[in-house]
Formats: structure tokens, sequence, C-alpha cells
């Protein structure tokens, strides 16, 4: 479990074909100054299991199913990481309650700078869409934010100054894909709610 309160930005230095799958090396400092074999990290939003590290490093596995739907996919050398260990018992939870489970990918519509923060509007596919409320939480890239503004397809964040600059979201323009983890708890009432009996209340 994360709380999507992003520790550093790393990079990702290597990603090696491995079967279906891929192996990611990301350089960093504050995550490994106490990594274990098999220790989770969240990657732009990614829960992936270290198998190996260093002073400076680590290396993770990458399955073929969070390739296909996630931005992992695209991951290259050179690309900056938002990063950040798996929360200890007793941890303030300062953000919300984050699995990095990635639900989909979302597209960045718009970009609108303001004096002291900046506005970004990306889409919501129809899956997704009903799992995103207005004021609620929803992860993106890994960063735990609240939904200011929302459309039927579409949604916005307000990004303060420290978001801006401690994240990778500080960068994003139209055009760029980011990974949505939608709040846990409504993807559980959204089940619920398909065993629901017809024409029933509740």
């Amino acid at each position: 479990m994360f709380t999507g309160l992003i520790e550093e930005v790393g990079t990702i230095t290597a990603v090696t074909p491995q079967g279906e799958g891929a192996l990611v090396k990301v350089a960093a400092s504050t995550v490994v100054e106490d990594i274990h074999h098999g220790d989770s990290i969240s990657v732009n939003g990614v829960c992936l299991t270290a198998v190996e590290s260093g002073n400076d490093y680590f290396v993770a596995e990458v399955m073929k199913e969070t390739l296909d739907h996630s931005t992992a996919g695209q991951w290259a050398e050179g690309i900056p990481a938002n990063l950040e260990r798996a929360a200890q018992v007793g941890d303030r939870l300062g953000g919300h309650i984050v699995q990095g489970h990635v639900d989909a990918t979302a597209e960045v519509l718009a970009v609108t700078p303001g004096e002291r923060w900046s506005v970004v509007r990306f889409s919501l596919t129809p899956e997704i869409a009903p799992l995103v409320a207005h004021k609620g939480s929803l992860t993106l890239e890994g960063v735990s934010l609240t939904v200011s503004s929302i459309g039927v397809d579409w949604a916005e964040v307000s990004l303060i100054p420290e978001t801006l600059s401690a994240t990778t979201l500080g960068n994003l323009k139209p055009g760029d894909r980011m990974n949505v983890e939608t709040d846990m708890i409504a993807r559980h009432v959204l089940r619920l709610r398909e065993f629901e009996p017809a024409g029933g209340n509740g």
C-alpha cells in the first residue's frame, strides 16, 4: 500500500525485455536507503517488486499485464519516474490509500498555468469515468490528488507549486499519457451495484 506522496523523482536507466515482461532499472537515492529484495516500490503509480538494488539504483520486474495496461509499455532510458516506498504501519496517511494498481491510462487534454497553481484536464474512459467524483481522490502517475472539476469524459486536478516542483507532473503537456488509479472504495461500490436485483431500490 502507498499514500501517493512522492518521495523522489528518479530516472529510468534501462528497460530489458524478459520473456513477455521486462526488467526496469531505475536510478534513485532516497527509496534505496533501506531497500530489501522483494520490497514494493511505486514507479509512476505502478507497484513493482525490487529484485536487485545498489546504493543508487534498483531493478524491478514488470509483468506483461502491466506493460499492456499502463504507460510502462512506453518506458525507456531517460524517462523520469515518481517514486514511493510502500507505507509502513504507523505512518501518517497524508495522501489516500493507493494500491499501485493502474486502472487505465488517460490523455492530458490541456494544461492551464495559474499564478500559484496549474490546472490539468485529462480524459476519462467509459470504464473509469463512474469511479471519479468531484472532490474525490485519485492517483495520477503515483501522485495522490483531489478532483477539482469533472465532466462526462474528462476531469481536472489543480496542482500546487510543491506538486509541480517535486513530481513529474510539472512537465505535463497536452498529448501526454498518465497512469490513473481510481479510489479503491469507489471500485468496490461499483462492483457491489452489479449484484443488485433488477429493479431494486438499493
